[in-house]
Formats: C-alpha cells, structure tokens, sequence
C-alpha cells in the first residue's frame, strides 16, 4: 500500500490538510451532506441529460428509477469511475462500482437522505491504448490479452471512436480464450448486446456495466455528454479568464505532500490550463504571451472565454478539474478512489475553493484477490501470505518446501555447519604453529566446505520439490491466479474473467460479503 493511502486510512490528521474530511467519522458525513447542498445545481437539468443517456443505452427500472432521485434537491450522490476499458476494463472497475453502491446504500441508512451511486464514464479521455484491451485468464490459467486495433488519431476522445467489425473479431477471440463453463454462453451474449459494430466505445462500455450493475441501482453517465456542458459553463469561463491559477494551486499542494515525505501526483508546466479544447480532437491548451495557445493555431484570450460561454461542449477538464467539474454537476458528497486517484485528489482541496465549488469526502475502493477453494485451501494450509506469491522467482516456493522437509535434515544441515565452523577453527588456529601462511590455506578450505554443504542443501531441496510436485503445482497455480505476470489481479485481469467462471453470482457474492473498512486488501473466496 502506497504511504499515503496507509496514512488516510490509520493516520487520517497527518493528511487532513489535504481532504475536506475523514470518511471513518459519522460526523464527517453529516457536514458533506450540508456542505454540497450549498452549491446551486440544476437538480432537473442533470436528471434529464442523464435520462436521455439511459433511454438511449435503454438501462435497467432500477437505474432509471435511480437517476430520476437527481431531479430532488434533497438528493446527494456517490460517486466513481473509470475509463471506458474494453468489455469493462479490470476487475478494480467492478470494485470501485460496488464499492460506491454499498457506500450510498450505507449512508442513506445513516442519514436518511436519499443517496445516488453514479458511476462516471471517462469518455473524453483519449488514452486509446489504455482502454483498447483486455487480459483474461485462459483454462491454463495464463493471462491472455484480447484487443481491438491501435488507432492512428492519438488525441481523438474515446467517445468519438465508433466500433468496427474488429470489435466482432475481439469478442471472436474472447470467446477462443476464455475457459468453457456453464455461464460463457451468457456473458457473450451480453457483451454482444453491448459490443457492436456501430455503437460508440463509451457508449458501450456504459451499456455493458448497466447490464452488470444497473439493477443494484447504479447511475451510469458519459462524461463526454454535451447536454451537460452548459452546467459548468462558468468553470470553463473562470479557468480560461485565471489561466494558470488551478495548475499553482496543484502545483503549490504537491510540494507541500512531498516535503511531507509523499508523492506529487500530478505535474504539469506552468503555462498550462486545466482545459482541453475539442474540435475532433482533444487538445491542451496552453498560455503564451497574452494569448491561448491550442495545437497550432493562437486565440486572443477574449476569444476562448467567450465560446466557453457561448459553446462549453467544445471544452474539456484535464486531470485537475475534471473532479470539480464532476462535483458541480453532481451533489456529490463522496467520490470512491483508487489509490493514485486518492493522491492527485489531495493535491486539489485548495483548486475546489478556487472554484467554489465544495470538496466531497474521498473513500477508497474496496481492494481484493479473488481466489477459488483449491487455492484458498492451499494458502490456509500452509500459511502462505498472499504478498510472497508476488515474486516471480522460487524463494517463497523454496521457504515453503524448506518447511515441509523432515525437521531432521534441517537440523543435520545445521549441525554440519556448526561442526565444520567448530573444527576448522581448532586447524586454523593451529596452522600459525607450522606456518602462518598457511592460515589463508585453511580459511580458504573451510570456505569450500561450506559450499559443498550449501550445494547439498540445495540438492535437498530439489529433491523436495520433486517429491512434492504436487505442492508445487499449487504454489505455482496460486501465484498464477493472484499475481499473474507478477501484476495485481485486480489491476490485471478483465472482470469478464470472473464472470465466467462464477456467473451473476459473483456480483452478488461480491456486494455481500466486501466490506467497507478502509485500509485493507481482501482475498475472497467466490
């Protein structure tokens, strides 16, 4: 765990300069509550825009019957998300969502207000290569990658990427690599109902998670909607006529994170604006002598205010706005964040006053493995802890197999070196009697002893692993499922993965049995 995300969770007050508040008080939730409802919404505006969105992706009642909550100014939200990944990126994607799911459900107990979950499609972003593939794990267990082809626009929002029949051909392959269970036929059904020639990327990523979610009353929305744009119309103004000011404010934070011995997140030159401009594609903009800079071409400074005002959709937050830009649309009072998220959200509690707009607290997804019995029960057994099957070498194999040798051999082997250090060092101490130069001679062979017993150790020891295959294949499966490649699964493998294998349960296994306390990663056993 990251020092800082350590901190948040058991040492909130050396961070809360930071944050609007700690997420483990009751009391913190009841300010969030009264704080966000400060801020003048158009509560029946952004129920509309999000209507229009679920109509079009035909999302299930309880979705619908979710997002119509927006429209009462009562109403606060919960809020996450996550870019458009194909068939719905990795397993963290699902976490981050349920995560925000029981955290509404809870505080809407807690506080008897009605509590939207929303979960935030980055369809703006244009990091192509991060969202056009896959991995999931094949019936050997291997972490295949399943993608669509790279793109030569660079900078074209995902939005605006409409699919081809190469989306066919993915979910072709999906279906050639994923293991043969009672529930594939299911999910590639579903994924094709979302996954088609024609439908936007974003749209179809949206569509895919409102299958999985919706009905648990899950609010999906396309960051990338025009129908909201008007509604922070004067975020863009404010950022455009201040240019600079949201990047020193960041800037100014991240230093004082790492004289506290953290990490600055997010870094950015001076002449930067938090803003991209949108004209088929998605570019910075940038200050340069009185004027605003975007690609090649120069704009009086007057001039990119006013289509801020006149034309918002054809801007768009970068990294440090977009999080105020998604708190002005939506009374948000707590957004669920990743660990690299939670440390570029510290660096911003002073850019949320800037635009007064209100900070809402900040709660970390739910981190877990998923695991099936065979390696749960390998890992209870033999006490294996989940972070020594990280390593890609053998020296937590060789600890374990160590462990499992007869307590003689170990014992013999110790003895023996004992033994050899104890007579060799009566002959070392003898030799200056004869010869002084001879000392050397005999250090030289007591050296050689030693890694003659060392090499018998060894061999021991493959002798174990080979008398214990079968344990050794558990470790090595284990591994395979928890860190493939080395990698975190729930930063590796696609969710898709789990749903094959376990079906619609896992989601209601997940929903149950995750809890909610901060600070933790959890190994659950599906």
């Amino acid at each position: 765990m990251k020092r800082l995300a350590a901190d948040y969770a058991y040492d909130f007050p050396s961070v809360a300069p930071f944050y609007s508040g700690d997420p483990s008080a009751y009391a913190s939730w009841a300010d969030a509550i009264a704080r966000t409802r400060t801020y003048p919404r158009q509560h029946a505006r952004i129920a509309e825009v999000i209507a229009a969105e679920q109509r079009k992706r035909e999302a299930p009642a309880r979705a619908v019957e979710a997002a119509r909550q927006l429209a009462d100014p009562r109403a606060v939200a919960v809020v996450t998300g996550q870019q458009a990944g194909l068939f719905g990126g990795p397993l963290y994607t699902l976490l981050k969502a349920l995560t925000a799911i029981k955290v509404a459900e809870q505080v809407s107990r807690d506080h008897q207000v009605p509590v939207v979950p929303i979960f935030w499609v980055d369809g703006e972003d244009h990091d192509w290569e991060e969202v056009r593939s896959v991995a999931v794990f094949d019936d050997g267990l291997e972490a295949r990658t399943v993608s669509l082809p790279p793109r030569t626009s660079s900078d074209a929002p995902v939005a605006t990427v409409k699919l081809d029949d190469s989306v066919l051909a993915a979910l072709v392959e999906l279906e050639q690599v994923l293991p043969a269970t009672e529930f594939k036929p299911w999910l590639l059904a579903s994924l094709r109902k979302s996954y088609a020639p024609g439908a936007g990327m974003a749209d179809a990523f949206g569509r895919w998670i409102e299958q999985v979610l919706g009905d648990r009353g899950l609010v999906v929305y396309n960051s990338a909607d025009p129908g909201s744009k008007p509604l922070v119309a004067q975020l863009f103004s404010r950022e455009l006529s201040m240019p600079g000011q949201t990047v020193r404010l960041a800037e100014a934070a991240g230093a004082h994170l790492t004289k506290l011995g953290y990490h600055s997140q997010v870094q950015l030159p001076d002449q930067s604006l938090a803003l991209f401009h949108l004209d088929g594609s998605r570019k910075p903009i940038r200050q340069q002598d009185g004027q605003f800079v975007v690609g090649d071409h120069c704009y009086a400074a007057g001039a990119l205010v006013k289509e801020a005002n006149d034309r918002p959709a054809a801007f768009s937050p970068n990294v440090l706005l977009r999080p105020v830009v998604q708190d002005a649309i939506f009374p948000t009072i707590c957004y669920i964040a990743g660990p690299s998220e939670l440390a570029y959200l510290g660096q911003l509690r002073e850019v949320y006053q800037h635009f007064g707009v209100p900070m809402p607290l900040m709660y970390p997804r739910a981190s877990a493995t998923l695991v099936d019995s065979a390696a749960l029960r390998f890992l209870t057994k033999y006490d294996v802890p989940l972070e020594a099957l990280q390593a890609q070498d053998e020296a937590a194999l060789n600890d374990l197999l160590k462990s499992q040798m007869p307590p003689e051999i170990e014992a013999s082997i110790v003895n023996a070196s004992e033994a050899i250090d104890s007579a060799m060092q009566r002959v070392i101490a003898a030799m200056p009697l004869i010869d002084p130069t001879l000392e050397g001679a005999a250090r030289t062979t007591q050296g050689r002893m030693h890694h003659d017993l060392d090499a018998l150790h060894g061999k021991t020891i493959q002798a174990a692993k080979r008398r214990n295959e079968t344990l050794r294949r558990q470790f090595v499966r284990a591994r395979a499922l928890a860190f493939p490649h080395g990698h975190p699964q729930e930063r590796t493998i696609g969710f898709v993965s789990f749903l094959n294998q376990y079906g619609p349960a896992l989601v209601e296994r997940l929903e149950d049995e995750l809890p909610l306390d901060l600070g933790h990663h959890w190994i659950v056993a599906i």
